[in-house]
């Protein structure tokens, strides 16, 4: 997933999140006509602290419980299909080292019929690769809007309790974030995770599934499923003779 894209989906997810904080609120003046409604100021608690804290978004989503487990179930998902693209990837090569070898060797006609079917499954591959990245991209975002939306609010309850007026996401290091240096003093991405696992009631996925540690502050998030499948795609151009 692009660094863009992820940043434009934790946003909107987050926003929409505390969105529905308010709307889901008790209206205190429902049975007032007209009167102006206190649910939305009420249903996010106000920012009445002073401190500045950060908090790694993306680390907590994919080093919680509940987010490791999904991780977990999308990588295994993930696993067929970087097997079928290594193969072609393999068969790929494997044609191309045969032209390189024994092209000389070949008559014209079969030299361009080889040549010709390495084209046609260069193609294929690179509409396979980019298929499988998108629907990767595609699910693992399913996965941050579905565990961000319950998150959202653990986050603003933490940082109101504890008196921090403002929280910034450091999921991209600097310059392609807006963090260039934080202390750990003022990181509040371990304390969200303990607190959502124990909100969301999800045990701790056995080792071998998570294999990422949690992320605190200054630590990459945890490793997300390989948004292109584990596959290197061969060179675009064939070798000549």
């Amino acid at each position: 997933m692009t660094s863009k894209f992820m940043r434009i989906l934790v946003a909107a997810t987050f926003a929409l999140s505390l969105t529905a904080m308010a709307q889901t609120a008790p209206a205190d003046n429902a049975a007032v006509p007209n009167a102006p409604s206190s649910a939305s100021a009420s249903a996010i608690p106000p920012a009445t602290g002073t401190k500045v804290g950060t908090i790694n978004i993306e680390g907590a989503i994919f080093s919680c419980n509940e987010g490791r487990r999904d991780l977990d179930t999308l990588t295994k998902k993930l696993e067929p299909k970087q097997a079928e693209l290594k193969t072609a990837g393999d068969e790929i090569d494997g044609l191309k080292k045969q032209l390189t070898t024994q092209g000389d060797k070949m008559n014209e006609d079969a030299a361009g019929t080889l040549r010709k079917q390495i084209e046609t499954k260069q193609k294929v591959f690179e509409r396979s690769m980019q298929d499988a990245r998108e629907e990767a991209q595609g699910q693992q975002g399913e996965i941050m809007q579905r565990v961000l939306g319950k998150m959202a609010p653990v986050i603003v309850k933490y940082a109101s309790e504890n008196g921090f007026g403002v929280i910034i996401d450091t999921s991209q290091p600097w310059p392609q974030g807006p963090v260039v240096w934080y202390g750990q003093a003022v990181d509040i991405t371990q304390p969200v995770i303990e607190a959502y696992n124990v909100k969301s009631g999800v045990p701790a996925p056995p080792a071998s599934a998570g294999a990422a540690k949690p992320a605190t502050g200054g630590v990459k998030p945890a490793t997300k499923p390989a948004t292109v499948p584990a596959t290197k795609p061969p060179a675009s151009n064939p070798p000549k003779q």
